[in-house]
């Protein structure tokens, strides 16, 4: 039985990618709410999704080798002049890629400072998480300056993902320390709301269409919501308990996606409804999907990052059907974040095998 939800806008018979590939060298509160709210509406729909197997455009997969060795370059961003931002978190750097001209440039940031994500604004400042020194830290690209903004609180001890919403403020997950925050950009007033579960390791999060924030519950079965008028904080359960929730995306239609990192499943919640469905990854239990984004024609793509070398699959939401996996060229180690690029559609996304890389959805 297929759902009557409305989803993307591409047909069922232009599903199917093959891909073409290059590669450059060089607790109660939240139990509570659950029970007198989406718990009464909540269906689970199990499905086996097939790869479609109608010929289409191919996506082009290719990746620029990252000079500075065994750095993990991750969670590239793409800023207002074209050029492609990403950080270093073992090398404990900021860097740009020019996709023109191959050229790298690095800007070093404090011994130790490990970080984790960046965004870009639409003045070209660059805000990157601090996740191993307490703080976000927002950059000037033309002169390297950084100024620290400081989490108010000693336990927010490890900023992870950042994401902007429509007014240019930042919201953030912290994975150790258990909270979501805002960050005022403004003002840099930083806000910090607990997460009830213990040890639930808040780690992707998204700003729906709506406004609404979400973000998933690495360490539980639950993702997390979050008003962003009051800054109230819900949880909402995933049917399966040995779910493992690990990066999300939303739709046009208001559902938000999660990709199943434990089971390799990738799933939805329709917040209005309660309504749940899931399916199975075309790489097996075991697939161990990461990385995700949607597209401008809400297509879901993710990484299956337990396979080697690693694949990039899409998912159409109306047909119900993945595309053809494409494999990493350089084998991928594991993508962790992934960002999509509406004006050129195109995702980014950095790889542990030192190579940041580009999956070309219209070429």
């Amino acid at each position: 039985m297929a759902d009557a939800l409305p989803g993307g806008t591409r047909p069922a018979a232009a599903v199917a990618r093959i891909a073409l590939t290059r590669y450059h060298s060089g607790p109660a509160n939240a139990e509570k709410l659950m029970k007198t709210s989406l718990a009464l509406l909540i269906i689970l729909w199990s499905a086996t999704a097939a790869v479609a197997e109608t010929p289409q455009q191919q996506p082009v997969v290719e990746e620029w080798q990252v000079p500075w060795e065994n750095s993990r370059p991750r969670d590239p961003y793409v800023g207002p002049d074209g050029k492609v931002w990403f950080v270093g978190q073992r090398g404990h750097y900021v860097a740009s890629l020019d996709p023109e001209t191959g050229e790298f440039r690095r800007i070093d940031l404090e011994p130790g400072t490990g970080p984790h994500n960046l965004i870009v604004a639409d003045d070209g400042t660059i805000f990157y998480a601090g996740n191993l020194t307490r703080h976000i830290g927002r950059l000037d690209p033309e002169t390297g300056r950084v100024e620290k903004i400081e989490m108010p609180d000693e336990a927010a001890r490890d900023p992870h993902t950042l994401t902007f919403d429509d007014s240019g403020d930042i919201y953030f997950s912290v994975q150790g320390g258990n909270f979501l925050g805002k960050l005022n950009v403004e003002s840099e007033q930083v806000e910090l709301v607990g997460v009830p579960t213990e040890k639930a390791r808040p780690y992707g999060i998204v700003v729906a269409p709506s406004g609404t924030v979400w973000a998933t519950e690495f360490g539980s079965n639950k993702l997390a919501k979050l008003n962003p008028e009051t800054l109230a904080l819900s949880e909402i359960v995933l049917p399966r308990e040995s779910a493992r929730p690990r990066r999300l995306a939303a739709t046009s239609d208001g559902r938000i996606w999660y990709v199943d990192y434990a089971k390799g499943r990738l799933g939805f919640l329709h917040p209005d409804t309660g309504l749940f469905k899931e399916y199975p990854a075309p790489g097996g239990v075991d697939s161990r999907p990461y990385g995700m984004a949607v597209d401008k024609d809400d297509m879901l793509w993710f990484v299956e990052t337990g396979l080697s070398p690693n694949r990039l699959t899409g998912f159409d939401p109306v047909a119900e059907a993945f595309t053809t996996p494409v494999e990493i060229p350089s084998g991928g180690g594991t993508v962790r974040h992934m960002f999509y690029d509406a004006n050129e559609d195109v995702i980014w996304f950095g790889a542990d095998t030192n190579t940041i890389g580009r999956a070309d959805l219209s070429p």
